[in-house]
């Protein structure tokens, strides 16, 4: 099933898609048979979108995150980013896409507790070869960015919950990724932390960056410019909504 397409008013329609969906389906193989949890899924998402994507548990929105984080891929379908067929990608084109083009920010923070906040977010730019000085540098403005300049020498046991998901998005963010993509980035912060990173995500979508939340929370999907519903492997319409 297909999403409408953006309104003839909207600056999208002569714009290419950054990431398209073209008819992707994902089956896993099981003991008592396949299991679908995509079902030809269409969509398109454009540059400086600010989605969320609902669903109850097993509608199949994880499994739709991870192939558009490239930690997965379609089983039949197309998946192309900026043009490019994802899956004419080897594993190391992967890895570069997954270090530089999306910026990944989950529910659980993935911190090293070994390393303080700013060594925590210069790591992709390690494993994307960046010299010392300029990851250091790198690192440090993007903490400023998330108003954590002070806490750069603080370990993450020395942060609190709403600090260590700001080092998250601080880290996602240094490599200037084409896509920002949450999964349940408030799940384990209390009603002002979550409220304090989605000021974050509201600020961004108005800087033109490109944020794709996955959550369960009406409140955070409520934030976003599109909200998108997944229920048994595809996007349903709204309710209300044209066919």
């Amino acid at each position: 099933m297909s999403l409408p397409a953006p309104s003839a008013n909207s600056s999208h329609v002569s714009a290419q898609p950054l990431v398209e969906f073209q008819h992707v389906w994902k089956t896993y193989l099981t003991g008592a048979g396949p299991v679908h949890a995509l079902r030809g899924v269409s969509v398109s998402i454009y540059r400086g979108d600010y989605i969320s994507i609902v669903g109850p548990s097993g509608s199949g929105k994880s499994t739709f995150m991870h192939i558009l984080g490239c930690l997965d891929t379609p089983t039949s379908g197309r998946y192309l980013l900026a043009g490019t067929d994802v899956g004419q990608m080897d594993e190391e084109r992967l890895a570069h896409v997954r270090n530089r083009r999306i910026g990944f920010v989950f529910q659980q923070f993935h911190l090293l507790a070994s390393l303080t906040a700013w060594r925590n977010v210069e790591l992709p730019l390690v494993y994307a070869g960046v010299d010392r000085r300029s990851r250091k540098e790198r690192a440090m403005a993007a903490l400023e960015q998330m108003g954590l300049g002070n806490r750069a020498n603080h370990f993450p046991n020395q942060l609190s919950g709403g600090q260590q998901q700001r080092v998250a998005l601080a880290r996602a963010l240094v490599t200037e990724p084409d896509v920002v993509l949450a999964d349940e980035p408030t799940g384990n912060l209390d009603s002002v932390a979550s409220d304090d990173v989605m000021t974050i995500f509201d600020e961004l979508h108005r800087e033109g960056r490109t944020v794709v939340l996955i959550t369960h929370e009406n409140d955070v999907a409520s934030r976003a410019e599109r909200v998108m519903r997944f229920r048994d492997g595809h996007f349903v319409q709204p309710e209300g909504a044209a066919a």
